[in-house]
């Protein structure tokens, strides 16, 4: 049974690297520190993954004033497209605080069916329409807002960076892995990570990521024998197999309940058999499906439970199976307390901690420093006529800059 881990070869294959000042960034006007302004003019760059199309010149633009050293990082190789990236740092030592997002953004659809023009960054006074106001380029606009009021007093203790990738709604190959790698050449190391994803669910901090469920991948092709349907006996049709398997992988694994994830959930994504006619009985019928799953498994015990299943109901079929990550998650603490504290003392609500939703760049980073995912509401996110209310801007700002505060004040 084939089993690959997806983009397991991060090595630095090629890298091209340049230090931006601030002739070589765009302008920026007066009203940069309003974040819907800087949201505005991220979103009116359709970076669609891997394109940067300006996004990350208008990041940089607002950190080069703020005194942070600027690496424009451009990866390729391992089989991922070229890739612009951004790391920025201000300031030496422990403790580290990063904050890390992305600039690149899905596909817009059908633009004639948007309200506003997906890329045109449209305010109406209530909300900030387009691509990526919400996912994500609405927490960086806020992110970079935060800096700028936080860095208005003196900065002594500590280092500030920011992780900023044009490569996370697509591979991944050439973004976030190969920052990282980036950085353990350099000898850099980071306390915590403070990943912008859209992670609130009714009010702004309601909600702290601190993990993500696994992510397994599969395509299961039965195999029959093809023939004419008046003559069924003769043939081998491939699709009654493949349905009763894929039932019986509907129900899910065994498991114990865990205490931190969801159940673990397999999802069909694609039948198929390339059926050109209405009376033959196709040759073989493939199926793709996604289990997103709890700590209570990991990747050989669901490969074990998959192909038990299938090699007790599909009969003659392949399997291949492709691992995007495993559930892992933060472990509550001092740490988790120091952040629901600070959101509660500036929103008034305590936020929960979950680990529900669609991975993100934190499984990476999980890996070098402590990482929670926090950001704007995330029901808009990948629609058409995403969109993200202006007040939701500012409170996310505010937070953020509270979050700065707070870290940097302890002793």
């Amino acid at each position: 049974m084939p089993f690959v881990l997806a983009g397991q070869d991060f090595a630095i294959s090629t890298v091209t690297e340049k230090w931006l000042k601030p002739s070589m960034t765009i302008p920026l006007s007066a009203d940069v520190w309003d974040p819907v302004a800087l949201t505005s003019a991220l979103i009116r760059c359709p970076s669609i993954t891997p394109q940067d199309a300006g996004a990350l010149d208008v990041v940089a633009a607002a950190l080069i004033p703020l005194g942070f050293e600027v690496h424009d990082l451009t990866f390729e190789g391992g089989g991922g497209p070229r890739t612009r990236n951004l790391f920025a740092k201000r300031g030496e030592g422990a403790p580290h605080f990063c904050f890390a997002g992305h600039t690149d953004v899905v596909p817009a659809g059908a633009e004639d069916a948007w309200r506003h023009p997906p890329f045109a960054g449209v305010s109406d006074g209530t909300y900030l329409w387009g691509r990526g106001a919400v996912d994500m380029k609405g927490a960086i606009g806020a992110y970079l807002c935060a800096l700028g009021t936080f860095l208005k007093n003196p900065f002594t203790r500590g280092t500030l960076s920011l992780m900023i990738t044009g490569d996370e709604e697509g591979t991944g190959v050439n973004g976030t892995p190969k920052i990282l790698e980036w950085l353990k050449g350099r000898g850099e190391s980071i306390d915590l990570c403070l990943v912008g994803e859209p992670t609130s669910c009714t009010h702004i901090g309601d909600t702290l990521k601190i993990g993500r469920r696994g992510s397994l991948n599969g395509i299961l092709v039965v195999h029959g024998m093809q023939g004419h349907v008046a003559f069924p006996q003769k043939a081998d049709n491939p699709l009654p197999r493949l349905v009763e398997t894929l039932f019986h992988l509907g129900a899910g694994p065994t498991e114990a309940p865990s205490t931190l994830f969801e159940p673990t959930r397999l999802e069909i994504t694609s039948i198929d058999v390339g059926n050109p006619t209405v009376n033959l009985i196709p040759a073989k019928a493939t199926a793709r499906f996604n289990i997103r799953f709890s700590d209570a498994q990991t990747p050989d015990s669901l490969g074990a439970w998959l192909k038990e299943t299938c090699q007790l109901h599909a009969g003659s079929h392949e399997l291949t199976l492709c691992l995007s990550g495993v559930a892992e998650s933060l472990t509550p603490g001092p740490l988790t307390d120091f952040l629901q504290d600070t959101v509660e003392s500036s929103t008034g609500l305590r936020p929960c901690l979950s680990t529900k939703g669609a991975t993100s760049d934190a499984r990476f980073i999980r890996h070098i420093a402590s990482v929670i995912e926090l950001g704007l509401q995330n029901h808009t996110m990948h629609q058409v006529d995403e969109h993200v209310p202006l007040q939701d801007l500012h409170d996310l700002t505010a937070l953020y800059g509270a979050i700065l505060t707070q870290y940097f004040s302890r002793s």
